[in-house]
Formats: C-alpha cells, structure tokens, sequence
C-alpha cells in the first residue's frame, strides 16, 4: 500500500549558493506558498557535494510535485541533479512544474540545457506573453508552449523601512549636489537589457548640458559574450568612461535602496521591450522615482498582471514607443525629473499572494 506524500511541493534550491535573482525568488515563492498552505512545503538543496540521486529519490517520492525554477544555481555548475530530480518526478508519478523565466535571451547552450526539463514537465509556469510565444515559435520544442501558463511575478526585493548610506551612495548624492543628472539602472547587466544604448542616451543628454552620470546597480553577467569589454569600449568612445559607475554586487536592499534614493530616474532601452517578467523593474517602481522604459511587443503583455499594468497606467513607469530614436527617451527623462516623485503604497505581500495562487493551482 503506497502512503500519501508528506508535502504538497517539493521545491528544488541550492541553498546558500543560491545568492541570485532566480533563487531569491524560488525561497520567496516557497515561503508564500508555505503561507497558504503551512507544513505543505519542503526544499531539496542541490550543489556538486549536496543532493545524491538517492537523495533526490526519497525526496521526490515525500511530495505530490516537484517545482524547478531555473537555473537552479549558476547554471554551468549545477545542471545534472535539477534534470534527474524532474525525470524521477516523472518515474514515481509525481508532478513536475518548471518555472521558466526566459527562452529566446538565453545563450543557445543553456535552451539546449532546459529542452530536457521543458520534455519532463507537467506544467510550465511563465510570467511573459512574449517569453512564451518565444518558446512557442521554437523549431525544436515549440510544442511545449501548450503546457504553459502565465502567473503574474512579483518583485524579488521590497524596499526596507531604513536605508544603508554607503560610500558610493555619497559619490552619488556628491554629484546630484554638484548638478549631476543621476540616471539609474538597476540589475544583472547582459546583452539583452542593451546597456550600450543608455550610454548613448546619457551622451544625448550631455550635449543638452543635462550633466548626465549613469549609474549602473548591479553587475556584468559572466558567459561567452563580451558584454562588458564592449561597453566600456563604448563608454570610452562616447567621451563618457569619467560619466558611468558600475556598482557590482550590493548585499544588502538597504543599501540597494540607499542607492535608489539618490537616482533622479531609471531607464530601461530594452531589445525585446517591456514585459511583465521585469523583476528588476518592479524593485525600481518602489523607490517612487519614475523609470523610462521600451514599449512592450506584445500588445496583450499585461493582460494577466493588472497589478503591473496599473503601474503603467498611472505613470509610474513611463513607456516610450519601440523604434524610438536615443533624443526621445532623453525627452521622456527631462520631462519626467520636472514631476515631482511619488512614494505610492506597494502591496508587496499581495503581489506575492498572487503568484503563490497561481502557481499552487499548478500543484
């Protein structure tokens, strides 16, 4: 006689190694659903040394599904165990739901990497109508799309009740007092966010005598690209190396939303537009600063996240139409700076709520 599995779900973590967006969302996600459902949910920790197949068989077999939100940990690192957890989902009849953030910015050796996962699971749990037609236009495993669903996301850090001072946030207020015009970015820095053409934003605004300095919260993503090598070559050939800051790793939301503080507006140029999958540009809104951003592609991108899109329609996020050329996204920025900023209620439990509804309806 088979017993009932002890847990509802079984999500897949690295533990501390898991020091990254992706896995600070996957511990936020286990605890709201652990939050509608107390004592539904436990966590196999995966590294090199952790999570022996045997390991992941007793785990698998304590749960009814099994939840993977990739990449589990720095993605060249910890592949096998996540993979083998999902098939031996499959093997012992349990549920496998794969949370999959994005499909056609990823590097082709990591899609190449997640096609077994995308075979394995039950459910494919997405926040992007964009994301997911991306993987519906894929050659080889475009058919999986009809596993999807769209559950709204929620931002991965909410702002504290104090802020940290830092020595770069005094570098920064040091210019703003100086009549710089802080211009921020906030997040992992890759070839899809186009960090180059906010430079050449920030150069359009020098020649206005704006005094541009553009800081970069976050750092440079290590992969096979030259991302980082590119930009600062860009920077040196705007004239603009002594007009960008990069800030690395931030420990801390306190100092992360000490930083904030000191930013007069964000700016998000991106390639592929908004979507309603930008995390980072959720942290952003909190601050009350106004952030400029690429118009999304899809028309209906919003139409399963009315939280996000009630960001959009009150100006909170300021969309600027796709194809648009460097000199109006500086307009919207010096238009923007003359309103003064706002510090509307965030609902950061209930964002939460929401996602953790819509993906235990998966479970």
């Amino acid at each position: 006689m088979t017993s009932e599995p002890e847990y509802q779900a079984l999500f897949l973590g690295a533990g501390p190694e898991m020091q990254c967006g992706v896995g600070q969302f996957t511990r936020l996600l286990s605890e709201a659903i652990e939050k509608l459902d107390p004592g539904g949910c436990t966590t196999l920790t995966l590294t090199r040394r952790q999570g022996s197949a045997a390991d992941i068989w007793r785990a698998v077999g304590s749960a009814r599904s099994v939840v993977c939100n990739f990449p589990i940990v720095a993605w060249k690192r910890v592949i096998f165990r996540p993979l083998l957890a999902l098939a031996i989902a499959r093997l012992r009849g349990r549920r496998a739901v794969l949370i999959q953030h994005e499909w056609a910015g990823l590097h082709w050796l990591r899609r190449i990497t997640y096609i077994p996962a995308l075979l394995s699971a039950d459910t494919i749990v997405m926040f992007s109508a964009l994301v997911r037609r991306e993987l519906a236009d894929d050659p080889v495993v475009g058919w999986t799309a009809k596993k999807s669903v769209l559950a709204p996301l929620p931002p991965n850090i909410r702002a504290p009740a104090t802020i940290a001072d830092s020595k770069l946030r005094q570098r920064i207020a040091a210019a703003r007092e100086n009549g710089r015009l802080v211009i921020g970015h906030f997040g992992s820095i890759y070839p899809s966010k186009q960090p180059n053409a906010l430079l050449n934003i920030g150069a359009v605004l020098r020649e206005r005598g704006l005094k541009p300095l553009i800081v970069y919260i976050g750092s440079f993503i290590r992969g096979v690209d030259k991302v980082e090598e590119e930009f600062h070559a860009r920077a040196a050939e705007l004239g603009m190396a002594e007009d960008v800051i990069v800030s690395g790793y931030v420990a801390s939301d306190h100092e992360v939303f000490g930083l904030f503080s000191e930013i007069d507006a964000f700016c998000y140029p991106l390639e592929e537009g908004l979507t309603a999958r930008r995390g980072s540009i959720l942290a952003c809104v909190q601050s009350g600063r106004p952030i400029i951003v690429t118009g999304p592609a899809e028309p209906r991108e919003f139409d399963h996240h009315p939280r996000f899109k009630e960001l959009i329609n009150r100006g909170a996020i300021v969309l600027v139409a796709r194809g648009s050329g460097e000199e109006v996204y500086a307009d919207r920025i010096a238009s923007a700076i003359r309103r003064p900023s706002v510090q509307a209620p965030f609902d950061f439990d209930g964002w939460w709520q929401d996602v953790a509804q819509a993906v235990q309806a998966q479970l």
